[in-house]
C-alpha cells in the first residue's frame, strides 16, 4: 500500500487486514499506520524517496495500490519501479477524469481530460488523476485496475464534507437543510470502495471501472434526518428550494457538502453515472444510515474535530452566514 495512513488508503489496508492478507505500508512516516502491518519509510516526491522499495530482501508483492493525487510523475516512478516486482497495480483514480459536463447515465465510455504520465509540479486534480492513471497503465499494462471513485465518505474522511455535517447537525437548533428533500445523490462509503478493490484485484480485473452507488442510492432528506437520528441532535431541518439557495449565492459542494442543486450539468457529473459495469463485478453498497453512524463514531473517537487535508478547501457554511440564511428563509 503506498501510503495507508489516511482516508481510502487506511480503509484499504484495515480491509486487508481483516482479510488476513499481509500487508506493507510504503508512507512518509507522518501519521501511525494500523497495527499489524510491515513498514517501509519514504518520499514520493524526493530524489531517491522511492529506495526502499528497492532493496535486494524485499519479496514480491501480489498487488501495490495507490491513491497519490499529486503530480503523476510520482505514480509513474513507483510504477516502473514495481512493474517488475508486484503483480498488480491498482490505481484509485476519480471521477474527475472524466470531461466536464458528462452526460447523465454514461458510464466509463465517456471522453476524459488530457493528462501525462510526465506532468510534475502544479497540475489541476483531474489531470493530475489522469496522468496517474496513465503512467499505471503505462507500466502494468493490463495488470492495471483503475478505480475511479465518485464522492467518497465514511470513516477517517480527511476531506471534511461528512464531518462537517455530523458536527453542524449535533449542535442542534435550526438547520438549514438544501433541498428538495428527494433530490437524488451517488456517494461510496469508503469502506465499500476498499472491499470492492480488494476483490477486483484479487479476481485480476483491469481497466477502468467507475465506483459509486447507483443513482438514487440515498437523498437529501434520508441524508439531513439519519445524521440527526445518528448524533441524537435537538435539531429542526429548515428545507431551503435550490431557487432560494442560488439566489442567496450558496457554494454548493463547498458551503453546503454534497449537495449541488438539481437540473445542472454538475448536478449530472456528479450523481448520475451509471454504475452497470462495477455492480456486474460485484460492487455491494451499504446503506446510508451505516455509513452516517460509522462516520460518526469514529468523529466520537477524536473528540469530534477530523483531520483535514492541508491542500484541499474547507468545506461548511459559516455559523453567522447560516443563521443569516435561516433569517431570509423566514421572511
Amino acid at each position: 500500500m503506498l501510503g495507508g495512513t489516511e482516508f481510502v488508503g487506511r480503509a484499504v489496508v484495515e480491509a486487508a487486514l481483516g482479510r488476513g492478507w499481509e500487508v506493507t505500508v510504503f508512507h512518509r512516516g507522518r501519521h501511525e499506520p494500523p497495527p499489524g502491518v510491515g513498514v517501509l519509510h519514504g518520499d514520493r516526491t524526493a530524489e531517491g524517496g522511492l529506495k526502499a522499495l528497492s532493496g535486494p530482501d524485499l519479496a514480491p508483492w501480489d498487488a501495490v495500490v495507490d491513491t497519490w493525487s499529486g503530480a503523476p510523475t510520482a505514480v509513474r516512478d513507483s510504477a516502473r519501479l514495481l512493474a517488475d516486482r508486484a503483480g498488480r497495480y491498482v490505481y484509485v483514480s476519480s471521477g474527475s477524469v472524466y470531461a466536464f459536463p458528462a452526460a447523465p447515465g454514461r458510464g466509463e465510455d465517456r471522453p476524459v481530460v488530457e493528462g501525462s504520465p510526465d506532468d510534475g509540479g502544479d497540475v489541476d486534480y483531474a489531470r493530475a488523476k489522469r496522468g496517474g492513471e496513465l503512467a499505471a497503465t503505462d507500466a502494468f499494462g493490463e495488470r492495471a485496475l483503475l478505480v475511479r471513485a465518485g464522492l467518497i465518505l465514511g470513516p477517517w474522511e480527511n476531506i471534511g464534507r461528512l464531518p462537517w455535517w455530523l458536527n453542524r447537525v449535533a449542535r442542534g437548533g435550526e438547520i438549514l437543510a438544501p433541498g428538495p428533500p428527494g433530490l437524488e445523490l451517488q456517494y461510496i462509503d469508503v469502506r465499500d470502495l476498499a472491499d470492492w478493490t480488494l476483490d477486483a484485484a484479487e479476481a485480476g480485473l483491469h481497466g477502468p471501472y467507475g465506483l459509486v452507488s447507483p443513482p438514487g442510492h440515498t437523498t437529501m432528506r434520508e441524508l439531513m434526518e439519519t445524521m440527526v437520528r445518528v448524533t441524537g441532535a435537538d435539531a429542526e431541518l429548515r428545507w431551503a428550494d435550490p431557487d432560494f439557495l442560488t439566489r442567496a449565492g450558496v457554494e454548493p459542494w463547498t458551503e453546503l457538502p454534497v449537495w449541488v442543486p438539481p437540473g445542472g450539468d454538475l448536478y449530472d457529473t456528479l450523481h448520475r453515472s451509471d454504475v452497470t459495469k462495477a455492480l456486474a463485478a460485484g460492487l455491494r453498497c451499504r446503506p446510508f444510515a451505516e455509513t452516517a453512524a460509522g462516520t460518526w463514531e469514529w468523529l466520537c473517537s477524536l473528540g469530534g474535530e477530523a483531520p483535514l487535508r492541508p491542500d484541499r478547501p474547507r468545506h461548511g457554511l459559516a455559523p453567522e452566514r447560516e443563521a443569516e440564511l435561516l433569517r431570509s428563509l423566514a421572511g
